[in-house]
């Protein structure tokens, strides 16, 4: 049993968090979070240097590699202090074409994933809906059959990116759920054009992360050619149902990232801060939380570390993703917080970038999945308890 990376993992985390470091230092990023301007430049670079296609197949231009290199990559990206703005400007490319490798066409896999991880397209991913929440059976969006393809209608929430997309992966009904026999059936995945035409992106004005866009969608009469849909008809549930777990191992290194990055942050602050003729940091009151944080942060990395190697392996991982997400969050949380409050009064001011970093790691406690709905399925994967909800 190892828990150490291997000398390419250990060379990609270096890289990555030598190449934001010094190219996008705090000072970018606090200007694009006071501006809310979304990370182009950041973007571009993270294409050019060929990090957007790290887990995605070598014959589409990707690297060929796994989650786990993804997961650290995204670890070395938020730790770098651009947070969750960077991670999630680029979490499009490295996650949200899964679908389409794993389950589209040897042509639409030609067709739609080079250009994202290039950066020519730019994409969003349009599954969660204003009525449904987490129960994805009764998204209302539905997408009817036509001659040629499908016209689409219905209304999308905290979609990011939206603003500056041009491409979106769009999960809809094709079949009423009355009509189906399970609710998981019926649903259909589409990766197209986000036709501003017929599609009016709004911006939810929001708590963090300034500088990527969350929308509402409201999509009338959006044509979709049948060639864009990714899978069977009726099956998108299950195709996006293999992204979940990926999904919150990315998320979870995320977390453990910028929890990294507060707790660096502070005790820096700590060495230097001098009061009563001492740096605090002598003081067991500050060291004490630090330390404690550390050592959460670590142990909810080793669990997000497992649940990436399971899935390289192709192995049932749900339990170790759900785990390491719940755990990577209330970690970061607890960073974040505690470095603010080491800082003091200068840890609400943004020349700090603290109170940032804890306006960001909210994001990754609430999302893709709330904590509770977490423990919700650990007590009834684990525990084997009935199901509440």
């Amino acid at each position: 049993m190892d828990f150490s990376l291997t000398e390419d993992q250990q060379s990609i985390r270096d890289a990555v968090l030598d190449f934001c470091t010094t190219r996008f230092p705090d000072e970018y990023w606090r200007d694009l979070d006071e501006r809310a301007v979304f990370p182009h430049d950041f973007h571009k670079a993270m294409a050019d240097a060929g990090w957007l296609g790290v887990a995605m197949p070598e014959d589409v231009g990707g690297a060929g590699l796994g989650i786990t290199e993804a997961a650290i990559m995204m670890q070395a990206v938020a730790e770098s202090g651009g947070g969750m703005t960077a991670a999630s400007s680029i979490h499009g490319p490295v996650f949200s074409m899964q679908p389409v490798a794993l389950f589209g066409t040897e042509e639409q896999s030609k067709r739609m994933i080079p250009s994202v991880l290039t950066g020519e397209h730019r994409i969003c991913f349009a599954v969660t809906e204003p009525d449904a929440g987490l129960d994805t059976t009764r998204l209302r969006t539905r997408a009817e059959r036509r001659e040629g393809g499908y016209l689409v209608n219905g209304e999308k929430i905290w979609i990011s990116v939206a603003q500056v997309a041009d491409k979106m992966m769009l999960l809809a009904r094709t079949t009423p759920l009355e009509e189906v026999t399970k609710k998981t059936e019926g649903l259909s995945l589409f990766f197209t054009d986000l036709d501003r035409a017929s599609i009016d992106v709004r911006a939810i004005k929001k708590m963090g992360r300034h500088a990527v866009d969350s929308n509402l969608l409201f999509l009338t009469d959006v044509w979709i050619p049948e060639e864009d849909r990714i899978g069977a008809e009726g099956e998108g549930f299950k195709i996006i149902l293999h992204g979940l777990n990926p999904e919150r191992i990315l998320l979870a290194a995320e977390a453990i990232g910028l929890g990294r990055a507060a707790l660096k942050r502070a005790a820096r602050y700590a060495r230097e801060r001098v009061v009563f003729d001492r740096p605090i940091g002598m003081n067991q009151g500050i060291q004490h939380p630090l330390a404690k944080c550390w050592a959460q942060l670590e142990a909810a990395n080793l669990m997000v570390l497992k649940a990436a190697t399971l899935f390289d392996d192709g192995a049932d991982c749900g339990v170790e993703a759900n785990a390491g997400k719940y755990l990577a969050a209330e970690a970061g949380f607890e960073a974040c917080h505690t470095a603010m409050l080491t800082l003091g009064g200068m840890g609400y001011a943004r020349e700090y970038d603290v109170e940032r970093y804890l306006r960001e790691v909210m994001i990754p406690r609430t999302a893709p999945v709330s904590p509770h709905m977490i423990l919700n399925f650990l007590a009834e994967k684990v525990l084997g308890l009935p199901k509440s909800y």
